[in-house]
């Protein structure tokens, strides 16, 4: 346990050690779940909100109701509430169950995605943002997504493509758009696309040139942000040339029965344009 928590964790097949849970909340690094310290005010005030998930929360939500009075959702990697995901926790209707690494005031328990606590089928959507990369095998969590998701249950993920290295010792994977949705070839596609565009990926490596010439992740944090207009120059990306440059991808999608044709994936990238 963990205050109230559980620990469900199998720790001899996780990369999380028992001891870690012995004190705190379990995390191995500092956390600002509230996303309130300096250091988040800037990464916001430099790489924007996320509005893509603003919108996509809003069709997500949507398309839930049209399934379940109350539908149930499990939220990985929710010790801290993903950017543009507020509307999914104020909507009182919707009952979510929160799970992450580490205890927060917004889980009710402590899991590793590799081995879900959970029976098969048991919930309406699950909502995994900025996670699939800090996993050890992405497959086997979507696998476990795929699991316990209802029948044509719903998925949402947003995941990084070009974004440096953020969580030390736990970060581990990028995708492309064709990779993300191969990731999820188990799901049928409702829509996908760039979150965050090369302007934000070029700000991302702004501030790592910084940090490797040795400024150090203070300072690397202030000599990016005279740069934060360069964001806003995504607007203008188009097609595939856009997403081929792209922060990262999101993919909204249901579960399936059976899994995509690995002969689609040439014409489903021919199809970014």
């Amino acid at each position: 346990m963990v205050g109230a928590q559980p620990v469900l964790i199998d720790f001899a097949a996780s990369i999380f050690e028992r001891r870690m849970y012995d004190a705190e909340n379990g995390s191995v690094l500092r956390r600002d779940v509230s996303r309130r310290s300096i250091g988040s005010r800037l990464h916001r005030l430099t790489f924007g909100g996320n509005p893509v998930a603003v919108s996509n929360s809003t069709k997500f939500i949507d398309l839930l109701k049209q399934e379940s009075r109350r539908p149930v959702v499990l939220v990985v990697g929710g010790g801290t509430i993903g950017l543009g995901a507020d509307e999914l926790y104020r909507d009182d209707s919707i009952e979510l169950v929160g799970t992450d690494v580490y205890a927060s005031p917004h889980t009710v328990l402590v899991a590793d995605a590799h081995r879900l606590p959970f029976e098969d089928g048991v919930f309406d959507g699950v909502w995994v943002q900025a996670v699939l990369e800090h996993v050890l095998e992405p497959a086997t969590v979507v696998a476990e997504l795929h699991r316990v998701l209802r029948q044509e249950g719903l998925v949402y993920a947003e995941t990084p493509f070009m974004q440096q290295v953020h969580e030390r010792a736990y970060d581990f994977s990028r995708f492309t758009q064709s990779g993300h949705r191969w990731l999820f070839r188990r799901f049928s596609e409702i829509s996908a696309g760039p979150v965050g565009g090369a302007g934000v990926a070029l700000a991302w490596s702004i501030r790592y040139f910084s940090r490797a010439l040795g400024a150090g992740d203070k300072l690397s944090r202030l000599i990016v942000l005279p740069f934060f207009w360069i964001r806003y120059l995504d607007a203008f990306g188009r097609g595939r040339a856009a997403a081929d440059a792209a922060s990262g991808f999101f993919f909204l999608g249901r579960r399936a029965e059976q899994a995509m044709d690995p002969h689609a994936m040439p014409e489903y990238y021919n199809r970014q344009k």
